[in-house]
Order: C-alpha cells, then structure tokens, then sequence
C-alpha cells in the first residue's frame, strides 16, 4: 500500500531521529569501549543543563541537589519487559555496593513519564529496595525528561509506533547504558550494561571504581 503524502514528513521525523539516536549510542559506546582500553582516562563528555524534575517521593529534583556528588544515570520505563528490570537490578546492585560514606547518588529517568508518576516509580522502586536517599527515580514532562536524558546525558529513547508493537509493553526503544556524571555536574563515563561480550560482573567492578575516583578528585 503506497504511503499517505501527508504522513510522510512525520515517518521522515522519526526516522531521522532514531537514525540520530543511534548515531548518538554508537558514539556512546565507542568512548565506552575506550574506556576499557585505557580504564585511567576520564575525558569531559559533556556538561549537564539545569533540569527540574519530580522524584518518587513528588518532591521537586534539580541539577542543584546533586551538584557536588557523583552520580550514575540510566532510563527506564515500569512497564518495560525487556531490559529494564535488568537495568534496575543492575543499578540496585550499585546501591548494595555503595558504602555509607558515599554521598554517590543513582537517577533514574523514564521514557513513559504519562504512565510514570512519582506514585508508580515509588511503588516500582520499593520493588527493588530503592532507597530514595540515595536512588532518584524521576519524572516530569516528555519535553523536560527528553531534555536532560538526549540533551545532557546522551540516553536516547524513541517510542514505537502502535503498527510496530509486539506486545502492550513494547513501546519504546532505549539505551541500556549507565553514564557517570562527576561533582560539577559533568559527563565522564559511559558503561554498556549488557549485549555480546558485556558481562556485568566484569563492569560493576570498574564503575565503581570510577565512582570512587571521581569522588576523591577535587
């Protein structure tokens, strides 16, 4: 069946950006896999825009309560079959492993912020001993969730249009990499979660690694 002319420009939207996104997490995990080569090198990747967001709790997060401490960043959505739940376990083993003396925070954005309010990222997060001390799962607008995950933090997403869905839960495609952010609030690691030749239990030990250095730079 030929195309509507008048749909046209949007399919020509979305695949340009998922063509960019995409472009974007190759280049994520080239830096990644030069970071296994050279685990001492922590380059600037970029620097983090002031955001406001809303966490589990409904409590307004911005840029300024992290600033000075280290953070690890990924996305999910809750109603995610695919990798999320990995992605999740993955982070609350982070959790487990920090020590007390660490003021390292982990955040947690959504893809689905409509279905994602602070009551269901509370109740998802209770599924994993989510500390809310400690682990922020936020939600906002798709404007204001978009601009801090494809615009600072390089996590892209790209929800999957109704014609292409498997399934109820299959809808939207996203990185599955954890980035590092240091204490002034700048990009400095990538680390792929999981895919061919990833094994976590060779990757946890170097983000936490990486972790450490940077809360012990100045």
């Amino acid at each position: 069946m030929a195309e509507n002319p008048r749909q046209l420009p949007r399919t020509l939207w979305l695949g340009f950006s998922l063509l960019t996104g995409l472009m974007a997490l190759a280049y994520l995990v080239s830096l990644a896999q030069l970071q296994r080569a050279h685990p001492g090198a922590l380059p600037v990747l970029g620097s983090i825009a002031d955001f406001t967001l809303t966490n589990q709790s409904g409590r307004v997060t911005t840029l300024a309560d992290l600033t000075n401490q280290v953070w690890v960043g990924d996305i999910i959505f809750t109603r995610c079959a695919g990798p999320c739940p990995r992605l999740t376990r993955q982070m609350q083993s982070l959790q487990e492993l920090l020590p007390a003396s660490s003021t390292a925070k982990l955040v947690t954005l959504t893809t689905d912020p409509d279905f994602d309010t602070p009551a269901v990222l509370q109740k998802y997060g209770e599924r994993f001993q989510a500390d809310p001390r400690r682990w922020f799962f936020l939600t906002g607008t798709k404007q204001e969730v978009a601009a801090l995950a494809a615009g600072s933090l390089k996590l892209s997403a790209q929800a999957v249009k109704a014609d292409d869905q498997k399934n109820a839960a299959d809808l939207f495609i996203h990185t599955t990499i954890f980035v590092v952010v240091d204490k002034h609030a700048r990009l400095r690691a990538v680390f792929e979660t999981g895919g061919e030749g990833v094994e976590w239990s060779a990757v946890q030990p170097r983000l936490l690694e990486t972790i450490h250095q940077l809360e012990r730079e100045p």
